[in-house]
């Protein structure tokens, strides 16, 4: 069975799952199988493995660090909020049902054979599990049944590491004070303390380490850099939705609606020097871009009644009349059209009036479309997009993603097509197991629509979209060659984790492990 060591925060947000992926490609460097683990991921950000199953997106970034395809093994339970006070219960990547979160604190315990048998799985095809923990495992009033912090290192005999946060201020307090809270056979397994996101010299820390070694009897093992890597975020807003790049040549606005879902989609457009992406929640903010995109929400209802109550709605009207062009993905592509039907209730219940930007009817369902797809852009949009290209014929392009929604969409009106509309994409066949070639999303002039997630995960979407938007701007596009996503990612995780490598005491890491060292030296 593989050796496991976990990594847990002091908060949320601590860093931990940054630091599980670079731990990850580091052991993997050194030549040992190694797979991540988080028996409990509460985020909207989600992902569709080839199997069809959901799992949260920070254990996909941790399997590329091992060079591994995404396993819903990995995450066996994910939790995606759907209201303030409830979520929607994923259970090895099938959907088990809405609960509130009293609910789901009594139900816990029944889930803790599902998470062992997933581990033990993972276990007997690796030599080392990087475990990462949720939240604190201070939080003394969740401790019951607990699964994903102690309680899951003393399931699977875990040493851990513990970490804290010294960008926001309090890192000894955040160290000792959750050291303190420990049982103590909880404290027997913290056998390391990491002090993350640090600005500065590091030589000033040196008595206060010393003294937080004394209160708690275990060593500081890394002080980690404060590490500015372009890895998909998990399920923390603050940073990915704080992104601001209008110095750049090319405005594109994305709508932060309040239950945004999936917006790791936008990473490859952040990275890109041509566009200039931003995040915005209220009609000033807006303005005028160059395109507006509606991304994937968990409440598609809730936040289309909220764009109708901010102005946004009338806003996008505006601009749409205007010939901006405006993208909708996945919940923002079901906005876009006519009319929203739930007569199961499966949000809100009711019907509900559309953007009416396409000529779209929704109708929800209760079985959730989770699947992997390649698709290949229609011509007619290829032709729109490549316009400024003269005297060559629409390239391809071809997307690789995934669907991951409640409902299906229709065409009200047939008629309209062949006059400026079509349909946005062909599903290919051969991605289709047991399945046949089908079409996806519409496009009517400067409006499209999508349910594919991941579209500009290739790079090809993101070249032609930045060459599109350059040329109906007036823009000389210069030949800037930006790398594919998959690839930019690959080099930020080679980039993470020598950082890592160097702040971090790997010796004292592998001793803890039982291990000698690298396999590979």
């Amino acid at each position: 069975m593989a050796k496991p060591i976990m990594v847990q925060g002091t908060m949320s947000g601590a860093g931990k799952s940054l630091l599980v992926t670079a731990l990850c490609r580091i052991f993997t460097e050194d030549g040992y199988r190694v797979a991540p683990f988080k028996s409990q991921n509460m985020a909207l950000n989600s992902y569709v493995t080839k199997d069809g199953l959901e799992m949260g997106r920070a254990q996909v970034v941790q399997a590329a660090a091992c060079g591994k395809e995404p396993d819903v093994r990995m995450n066996p339970v994910l939790l995606k909020p759907s209201t303030d006070t409830g979520s929607q219960v994923i259970v090895k990547g099938e959907v088990l049902r809405h609960m509130p979160a009293a609910e789901y604190y009594a139900f816990k315990s029944e889930l803790i054979p599902s998470v062992l048998e997933a581990y033990e799985s993972l276990a007997a095809e690796n030599d080392i599990i990087v475990i990462e923990g949720a939240g604190s495992p201070a939080e003394i009033n969740l401790k019951k049944d607990d699964f994903v912090n102690m309680g899951l290192a003393e399931l699977v005999d875990a040493p851990v590491l513990l970490a804290g946060d010294i960008d926001r201020g309090g890192v000894f307090a955040q160290l000792y004070g959750t050291v303190a809270l420990l049982e103590p056979n909880e404290k027997e397994r913290v056998k390391g303390l990491l002090i993350n996101k640090f600005r500065g010299d590091v030589r000033l820390l040196g008595s206060g380490l010393d003294q937080l070694e004394e209160l708690t009897g275990v060593p500081t093992l890394g002080v980690i850099p404060y590490l500015r890597v372009k890895l998909d975020e998990e399920d923390s807003l603050a940073e990915s939705l704080s992104v601001k790049t209008a110095q750049r040549p090319v405005d594109v606005a994305v709508l932060r609606l309040p239950k945004i879902s999936n917006f790791t989609d936008f990473a490859p457009l952040e990275n890109h020097p041509v566009l200039g992406l931003r995040y915005v929640e209220s009609v000033e903010e807006l303005g005028s871009p160059d395109l507006v995109i509606l991304p994937g929400t968990k409440s598609t209802v809730a936040d289309l009644l909220w764009l109708r109550q901010t102005g946004l709605e009338a806003a996008i009207l505006k601009l749409a009349a205007r010939d901006v062009p405006i993208l909708g993905i996945c919940g923002g592509y079901q906005m876009l059209g006519e009319e929203l039907d739930d007569p199961a209730g499966i949000e809100q219940g009711g019907t509900f009036r559309g953007l009416g930007l396409l000529p779209l009817r929704t109708v929800f369902e209760a079985q959730k479309t989770r699947t992997r797809v390649r698709a290949r852009l229609l011509e007619p949009v290829r032709a729109k997009l490549f316009e400024g290209e003269e005297g060559t014929s629409p390239k391809e392009v071809l997307l690789d993603g995934y669907e991951i929604h409640n409902g299906s969409t229709r065409v009200t009106d047939w008629d309209v097509l062949g006059q400026g509309t079509s349909s946005f994409c062909k599903i290919l066949e051969e991605e289709k197991e047991g399945g046949v070639a089908h079409v996806d999303g519409f496009t009517k002039g400067n409006v499209f629509g999508t349910y594919l997630h991941g579209l500009f995960d290739s790079g090809e979407l993101t070249e032609a979209l930045a060459r599109w938007l350059c040329f109906r701007k007036g823009i000389s596009y210069e030949a800037l060659c930006p790398k594919s996503h998959d690839e930019e990612q690959e080099e930020e995780l080679t980039k993470l984790a020598a950082a890592v490598r160097e702040a971090l005491d790997m010796d004292a890491v592998y001793e803890i492990l039982g291990l000698a060292g690298p396999k590979n030296s």
